[in-house]
């Protein structure tokens, strides 16, 4: 039986964090608008004689988002035309850049499998958004509030061979928009869209066949169907001895199915040609130099610092480095408590499950209380002096209502008591007046001890230590 191998390649559209278009002074469509045609203008709408301008911030942010892979910049990029009419493209074409894109070759890191892989890119490029068109029963509306948004087109070589692949890279990618603060890339708000393509071969060909392209797909999961899909659709035609037609197909995420649109054309179907109303992009060293010094710690960086140093589990190291803010503040918790697992779990098992209830805290910036806070209940849970039950209420209280954690601890008598000769003094106590259920442990019902812990846990009216109490018990019986 033959067996056959799938090649995959990615072009994937991300919007800009700008605060204006790409051409004209209107905000970017980064959130959805709540009303359609709120942030339009003469340019964005396409009216007759209006120029585009480009916007220095889309450069900026593109170059900044390029450098973080240690891409080749091409000091001098240029805008071409791209020629096709769409019902969402007033224009008949499409203002990108098909021959000196802004940045050339380079690659992304990331852990497929907690293997470390590179993936190649080709390059990224610069373009606009088309409108939006909403079909309301026989009529189709047009929402103009996203045309003219700048788009980064990141078009990757075919290195994927399987939806493990793809799906990393993508997550990693991702991670990096937000690192750089170059992208919220939220699929669910359109921020980042993903055409995949897909050529099934037989594993001994050395070439690629006629490929399949599925447009705007726009979640993890239904990329991850669609490669699950085409691959085994491509397959199928194969061993019934037909050709694959080179096309552009839609994915339907409800029948998980996938339909013919149109004949993949080729460039040379678009006719590009120079952007005849925008000069070259001409980057000076000074503005290089600068966009460079905005470069973070990449994720990727700072999951394997998380696996291998601080020894943290993937789940969490993955968590961790979800946003440049959340994995910036873990880092500074680390520095005021050296204790890398319990500044994670706190972070991880209780502020993020504290944010994820609450209606207006949804960024770990948002915190109403200091960071030093937070070091200080876990100096204390370190130094026993405040049970891990208890810290969790601390926190609920510093998340709710700001304060100090001290003032919080002391006020609600939370502070657990560590002097061993008062302690000492109640297990003697409660050892004469339990002589019977002493008789019963020392004869070898063990359940007892926990019975006896708890007498002197009352005897202290619950604000001594219980490990202490153990060891002492232990000791003494």
């Amino acid at each position: 039986m033959t067996k056959y191998t799938p090649t995959i390649w990615l072009e994937i559209h991300v919007r800009i964090k700008s605060d204006t278009k790409m051409f004209c002074s209107c905000k970017n469509a980064v959130a959805l608008a709540e009303e359609p045609n709120m942030n339009v203008c003469n340019v964005c709408m396409w009216f007759p004689w209006m120029l585009p301008s480009l916007n220095k911030e889309v450069v900026r942010l593109g170059l900044i988002w390029g450098m973080m892979m240690n891409c080749d910049v091409n000091k001098i990029s240029k805008f071409d035309r791209k020629t096709y009419f769409y019902p969402d493209n007033p224009t008949a074409y499409q203002i990108t850049q098909m021959y000196e894109p802004i940045v050339w070759k380079w690659f992304v890191k990331t852990l497929v499998n907690w293997t470390e892989r590179t993936f190649a890119i080709h390059h990224m490029h610069l373009e606009n958004d088309a409108w939006k068109l909403i079909h309301a029963w026989w009529k189709t509306l047009l929402d103009f509030n996203r045309a003219g948004s700048p788009l980064m087109e990141i078009v990757t070589d075919p290195v994927f061979h399987d939806k493990d692949e793809v799906m990393e890279f993508l997550r990693e990618l991702q991670k990096l928009m937000r690192a750089g603060w170059v992208s919220d890339a939220d699929m669910e708000k359109w921020q980042l869209r993903c055409d995949v393509n897909i050529s099934i071969a037989p594993e001994w060909s050395s070439i690629l066949w006629a490929r399949t392209e599925t447009k705007n797909v726009n979640s993890f999961a239904a990329i991850g169907r669609v490669v699950e899909h085409e691959t085994k659709r491509q397959i199928s035609i194969l061993e019934k001895g037909w050709v694959i037609d080179q096309e552009t197909r839609g994915w339907n995420d409800d029948t998980w199915t996938s339909v013919s649109q149109r004949s993949k054309e080729d460039a040379m179907d678009y006719r590009y040609f120079p952007e005849p109303d925008l000069l070259p992009v001409v980057l000076s060293d000074e503005f290089i130099a600068e966009a460079r010094k905005q470069i973070p710690e990449l994720p990727i960086e700072k999951r394997i610092k998380y696996l291998r140093v601080y020894k943290l589990s993937d789940d969490d190291a993955r968590i961790l480095t979800t946003t440049r803010e959340l994995s910036e503040y873990f880092d500074n918790l680390v520095d005021l408590t050296w204790d890398s697992k319990k500044s994670c779990a706190y972070i991880t098992s209780v502020l993020l499950a504290m944010m994820n209830e609450s209606e207006t805290i949804k960024n770990i910036t948002d915190l109403r209380f200091d960071i030093k806070e937070l070091a200080k209940v876990i100096d204390l849970v370190n130094r026993d002096e405040l049970s891990s039950t208890n810290s969790k209420q601390v926190i609920e209280e510093l998340f709710n209502n700001g304060w100090e954690t001290d003032i919080i601890v002391d006020e609600n008598n939370l502070r657990q008591k560590n002097d061993t000769w008062a302690l000492e003094a109640i297990v003697d106590s409660v050892l004469v007046d339990n002589a019977t259920q002493v008789a019963d442990y020392k004869a070898g019902n063990e359940n007892i001890f926990w019975f006896l812990v708890g007498q002197c846990m009352k005897a202290s009216k619950w604000t001594w230590n219980p490990k202490i109490f153990n060891e002492l018990l232990k000791k003494k019986l």
